[in-house]
């Protein structure tokens, strides 16, 4: 993964270096298990103080992001594989349906009541899920995903906090959603034999891909409801060079944030706040869900489907 880090920029260079591992964990551009480069690696193809690589070494260490292999160096953290979990829903959904075909074949063949009673039950009582919930404790970004998913599937969405889906009946009929990061926090909340799509975010270098660098007077806004978009924003952009005077913050929550916008060569928004600009604003919308993801989701919705047909 390549790294961007600007010494003029007014975001100090550990706040740069952390947001970018950061993302570049959460969009899989860093895998899990891999090594990343040594403090004195780091600091010397930067020019950096040694220290501050450490520092962010060992701040990401705490927060769960990477650890420290005594001897070996620093990994990135190596979250359950979400492969497993969608191979139990897999299997579970595949069982249900061969039940539902098959009920009367299974007792014509001998096998009795109480052999195939439990999954017969489990399909009377339960229907497919007709809906995705998205599981975050973020509002912002809560919104943002569950729009994101909304317009990539067609399916519908709820988003929800952890903590209201355990104390309520929201689970009820949900296939749930996660970011891939909330892994062990979401299963560890949520009953064991509960699966949950983990979605990764989306690649930075992805998103930029092939995008036109405005000229240097050319003023570049960003505008968004959810904090941290603004701020991975304002690291990612000064670093990759541009100039922060030319860079204009907007956060959607406050009132007047449209104002002047319009003299934007072009905004840099989410899902959400970009139907919120207004009207002339060319706006660049990222992404916060991998397509990979989104396509996993779409393939979700199929398969649903076609098992609410089989068991309707």
């Amino acid at each position: 993964m390549r790294f961007w880090l600007s010494k003029s920029s007014e975001v100090p260079i550990r706040e740069q270096l952390a947001t970018q591992l950061i993302l570049g964990i959460a969009s899989n551009d860093l895998k899990p298990g891999q090594k990343l480069p040594s403090t004195r690696e780091m600091a010397r193809r930067f020019r950096i103080h040694a220290n501050t690589v450490s520092a962010v070494y060992s701040d990401l260490a705490r927060r769960g992001w990477v650890d420290f292999r005594k001897g070996s160096g620093v990994y990135v953290r190596a979250f359950e594989d979400r492969a497993r979990d969608n191979a139990k829903l897999d299997a579970t959904l595949e069982l249900d349906h061969l039940i539902s075909n098959f009920f009367q074949i299974a007792r014509g063949k001998g096998y009795s009541l109480n052999e195939i009673q439990a999954r017969v039950e489990r399909l009377l009582t339960m229907q497919p899920p007709d809906h995705f919930l998205v599981i975050e404790p973020d509002p912002e970004l809560r919104q943002i995903m569950v729009e994101e998913i909304r317009e990539g599937t067609g399916f519908r969405v709820i988003g929800a906090d952890l903590k209201d889906c355990v104390y309520s009946g929201a689970l009820t009929g949900a296939a749930l959603v996660a970011l891939y990061t909330h892994a062990e926090t979401v299963r560890g909340a949520l009953p064991a034999n509960l699966p949950c799509t983990l979605v990764h975010s989306r690649s930075i270098p992805e998103a930029v891909g092939g995008q036109k660098r405005p000229e240097p007077d050319e003023l570049v806004a960003v505008a968004s409801r959810w904090p941290d978009f603004l701020r991975w924003a304002r690291a990612f952009l000064v670093a990759a060079g541009l100039d922060p005077d030319a860079l204009s913050f907007r956060d959607a929550r406050e009132k007047g944030w449209q104002k002047g916008l319009r003299s934007s060569v072009f905004v840099i928004t989410d899902v959400v706040t970009g139907k919120q600009l207004p009207e002339g604003c060319k706006a660049r919308v990222f992404r916060v869900i991998s397509d990979s993801s989104l396509v996993e989701l779409r393939e979700m919705v199929g398969y649903l489907s076609l098992i609410a047909t089989s068991t309707g």
